[in-house]
């Protein structure tokens, strides 16, 4: 599956600081998983946009690459229920 990237919509930070936000700096967890293609000359950064046509500036960089396997999922497996059907549509096209 060369020349895809996938990355994370991340969680919006907690407008006030409340007690179950949790401390100053905290991981933000994966709200969205997108595919975007790979930046030109840069296989291991993600391009401007998602498939779905989102800016993937605010993104972060999901580890590792995706499967190029037949049959097997483009996303991390433990994101399965975050994936965005747009880009999961392109995909399997």
């Amino acid at each position: 599956m060369s020349g895809i990237v996938v990355v994370y919509e991340l969680e919006q930070p907690v407008a006030a600081r409340t007690p179950t936000a949790g401390p100053p700096g905290a991981q933000r967890l994966p709200h969205r998983v997108h595919a975007a293609p790979a930046a030109p000359d840069r296989p291991d950064a993600a391009g401007p946009r998602t498939l779905c046509g989102r800016d993937t500036f605010a993104m972060t960089k999901a580890p590792g690459t995706p499967s190029g396997r037949p049959g097997e999922p483009w996303y991390p497996a433990a994101y399965a229920s975050l994936v965005c059907p747009d880009c999961d549509a392109v995909m399997e096209v």
